[in-house]
């Protein structure tokens, strides 16, 4: 029910119309993922990114690595325990 939910908020349009305005569609995809469809069949999300700071944060919350490093952390770590920041610089 919730896939079917989302499914119809998000927006559809045609790879033609992709191809043809590629900039205006990386423009709306800032607010929202567009589901490319070819021959009205599902064959791709595009994602825009507001900032570089969200690109950022997609690809953090996107790569395996991190995500397996998180876990691995999470595992090895005590409750209770606190992390330091010392010799961390900004």
């Amino acid at each position: 029910m919730a896939r079917e939910r989302l499914k119809l908020r998000m927006k559809h349009v045609s790879l033609f119309v992709v191809k043809d305005d590629l900039s205006h569609s990386l423009h709306e995809a800032e607010t929202g993922e567009i589901l490319i469809t070819r021959h009205g069949k599902p064959a791709g999300i595009l994602i825009g990114f507001a900032s570089e700071d969200a690109w950022l944060g997609y690809r953090l919350q996107s790569d395996p690595r991190l995500a397996k490093g998180m876990e691995s952390h999470r595992a090895s770590s005590r409750p209770g325990r606190e992390i330091s920041t010392k010799g961390l610089k900004s």
